[in-house]
């Protein structure tokens, strides 16, 4: 995606998926935090709902189909993401169909266990946080 200077926060979707009981998470291919894990999600288009945003976001990147179940939080701390102010809307999901494989902005696909997270890009150990509490 390409960026212009900011006039306003950007809005992304992050979408938290257990499959067999491990969270579903992605090795992220570019920078920032390049190499590290991070939960799948990425920029909601023009148009589009975040619902809608985090269930495309999240079959691009792991190749899974899911549904909303409900949402986690909203996170805005404009220091959250070096790029710029973003703010994230982060949703728990449910896999519905497709088969977990690396695409997209994502080098590989891991599964972590959702009650020891590694350390995690932007505040994605924080979202994961907030998830197991709710």
């Amino acid at each position: 995606m390409a960026r212009v200077p900011q006039t306003h926060p950007w809005v992304t979707v992050d979408g938290l998926v257990l499959r067999d009981g491990s969270l579903v998470a992605v090795i992220r291919r570019n920078p920032p935090f390049q190499g590290m894990p991070a939960i799948p999600g990425g920029f909601v288009e023009l148009g589009e709902t975040t619902e809608a945003a985090v269930v495309r976001e999240v079959q691009e990147e792991t190749g899974l189909v899911t549904r909303v179940v409900r949402m986690v939080g909203v996170y805005s701390d404009p220091s959250r993401d070096p790029r710029g102010h973003t703010i994230t809307v982060a949703y728990a999901l449910e896999a519905t169909g497709g088969a977990l494989h690396a695409a997209s902005d994502a080098k590989e696909v891991v599964l972590l266990d959702p009650d020891h997270v590694p350390p995690m890009a932007f505040d994605h150990a924080t979202i994961v946080a907030d998830w197991r509490r709710t």
